[in-house]
This record gives structure tokens, sequence and C-alpha cells, in this order.
């Protein structure tokens, strides 16, 4: 049996998670043992943005998901290109992307 074999887990997602919730804010704060990713969506036009998800995590948790969606977006722009961010130049490094994202304590 091979090692991923060994590390499987079987999933289920029910038709309602499946849809998913647009989203293009998250907000994300944080406390010495959790980490709290609000996801809500701007609409224009509308003052108030309401929050389609919360996830919490562990600070263990939110490190493998930052290397996760690094490793995924490294993927995807080697195979499909750059992703630019409209209001950032393109020769801006990544590492001062703060658009979109606020932080804060949980």
């Amino acid at each position: 049996m091979s090692e991923n074999a060994k590390n499987s887990i079987d999933l289920e997602l029910d038709e309602a998670t499946a849809q998913g919730h647009y989203a293009n804010l998250a907000i994300i704060s944080h406390s010495a043992s959790e980490f709290v990713v609000d996801f809500a969506a701007i609409m224009p036009g509308i003052p108030k943005a309401k929050i389609k998800s919360r996830i919490v995590l562990s600070p263990e948790h939110a490190k493998r998901l930052l290397m996760s969606l690094q490793d995924n977006i490294t993927r995807y722009e080697s195979t499909l290109g750059r992703i630019d961010i409209h209001g950032l130049p393109a020769n801006s490094p990544d590492e001062t992307i703060t658009l979109g994202f606020t932080k804060g304590e949980a």
C-alpha cells in the first residue's frame, strides 16, 4: 500500500457546500491560539459587506494554509502566467501585497 493511500482521508461534500460563496475580501485576525479568516463580498453601491464564511484555524494550520496557497499560486503562475494585481506595479515584489486584507486581534 502506498504512503498516500495509508494517509488518505475520505471527504464528503454536500451540494450546498459545493456551491461555494463568492468573496472579494478576506479579513484576517488572530489571538495567541487561533487565526480567524472572514470572507466577505463587497458589492458596488452597497455600503455594507456581508461576511459569507468564517474559518477558524490553529496557528500551525494557518501556516500550512499559507504554504499550500503559495505552492498552488507558484504552480498556477508557472502554467498560466503571473497573476497581476490591479493597482500594483507589475515589477512590485509579492511580499508587499496587502490590498484587500486587514490584520487585527481575534
